[in-house]
């Protein structure tokens, strides 16, 4: 899978390198901002974020 987007990336290498970034930064922030927060409540942790007990 990444072999192919990195081939059907425009440009020479150092332009496939900073659409390689950007394409990562789209997905980490989708990820942050709507597919975390969506699936949170149906995790099954309790939420309270400590390590001690």
């Amino acid at each position: 899978m990444y072999a192919w987007i990195w081939r059907h990336l425009p440009g020479a290498l150092w332009m496939r390198v900073l659409w390689a970034l950007a394409i990562l930064g789209v997905v980490v922030f989708v990820l942050f901002q709507y597919v975390f927060p969506w699936l949170e409540p149906h995790l099954p942790f309790s939420g309270g974020g400590s390590l001690s007990q």
